[in-house]
């Protein structure tokens, strides 16, 4: 007999039917799981139409305001829902960091539910990270890791060096999201825009949109979904050629588009993708930020609505009639030194000017001229 079955005899003999092997602190995981059910639930979040000119007729554009979140950004939803399936799958263990691979808005929302539940927690983010990001999250009395290298292996030697958990938002988003219930972004969407024909949003672990379009499968609902994806993200290659392999350098807006396709992104739930220029994505963040409809967004919301206008215009050139909606992800305050410094977009070799008067005239007029050097 080995050591090891000595020692389960001994446990079998004795009447021990508990495993010391894996920590089941019980108590303290119902206590967290019902305060994240309960009062730290995400809260449904309000929809702003975009009206559109008289050549639109028949064609309606809403915003879904997830920046409203407690935490800033749809990735509250993100948080809660990784939480939750870390705790019913006995991955935390009381007093010990939960630790995320994150650009910052996932790192945000994270920490903002590690404080409420007294959780240590380690946020591993690219050197890039918008400094307001690093900020909330030290705020949110999160630990912040930069690194130049590849964030998701960083992030597990630190969960290794602490001996915490590595939440790996890239992997487990898909799942994580309750995509059968009736509470979550497309609940809430469907519940208030019915007939709803396109749901339009960047990729970033990819779990938002896959949720959105099982849920709509799941329903009968006829929705689809499009990805607009950012310049020197791997998604869409990985998408049209069906290639999970595919990669690349990585994307310059923050929030969405990875330099590899993860697993979180479900290709097949996904109706159509369309490759969108960084400067498109910042021109659109700041006429929305400079119009009347109280949308103050960050760079990945320009490359949502960006995405959104492509696809009323193709409707439009089909005759066809219809809603589409996308998500106001997480607000300008968070860009102020990066998307919004024109000095900042410079050293990045992002000209926005040009799609500009683009953007303003489509929401003006209807009309669509893309600027010469990008059609």
């Amino acid at each position: 007999m080995t050591l090891v079955e000595s020692a389960t005899e001994q446990r079998r003999v004795e009447g021990d039917d508990e495993s010391d092997v894996y920590p089941d602190d019980r108590g303290w995981v119902i206590d967290c799981v019902q305060r994240i059910r309960g009062d730290l639930a995400p809260e449904e979040t309000a929809i702003t139409e975009i009206p559109l000119p008289s050549k639109l007729t028949g064609l309606r554009l809403y915003v879904k305001r997830e920046a409203d979140q407690p935490s800033g950004s749809h990735k509250h939803r993100l948080a809660a829902a990784l939480l939750l399936h870390a705790l019913a799958s006995g991955w935390l263990v009381k007093g010990r960091p939960v630790v995320e691979a994150s650009s910052g808005s996932t790192a945000i929302s994270e920490a903002w539910y590690c404080r409420k539940l007294g959780i240590p927690f380690y946020a591993v983010v690219p050197d890039t990270t918008a400094t307001e990001k690093k900020k909330a999250i030290t705020d949110l009395g999160g630990n912040v890791v930069p690194v130049s290298g590849d964030i998701v292996t960083y992030a597990r030697r630190v969960a290794d060096r602490f001996g915490g958990h590595f939440m790996d938002q890239f992997t487990y988003a898909e799942r994580a999201y309750d995509w059968r219930g009736d509470e979550g972004l497309a609940p809430e969407l469907l519940r208030a825009v019915p007939d709803l024909d396109w749901f339009v949003m960047g990729a970033g672990t990819g779990g938002t949109t896959t949720s959105v379009a099982r849920h709509a499968r799941y329903t009968g609902s006829g929705l689809k979904v499009c990805v607009p994806d950012p310049e020197h993200s791997a998604y869409f290659d990985g998408w049209f050629w069906r290639d999970p392999t595919v990669t690349d350098k990585g994307s310059h807006i923050e929030g969405i588009g990875r330099p590899r396709v993860e697993p979180s992104f479900v290709p097949t739930t996904v109706n159509r993708m369309i490759r969108v220029h960084d400067a498109a994505s910042v021109a659109t963040m700041r006429v929305l930020a400079a119009g009347d409809w109280n949308i103050a967004p960050g760079p990945s919301t320009g490359t949502g609505v960006f995405g959104a206008i492509r696809v009323l215009l193709g409707m439009r050139e089909q005759g066809r009639t219809g809603k589409v909606a996308t998500v106001l992800c997480d607000p300008a305050d968070r860009y102020t030194h990066e998307y919004y410094d024109d000095d900042w977009l410079k050293e990045q070799g992002i000209d926005h000017r040009p799609w500009m008067p683009t953007i303003e005239n489509f929401l003006r007029t209807g009309d669509w001229t893309p600027p010469e050097t990008f059609r």
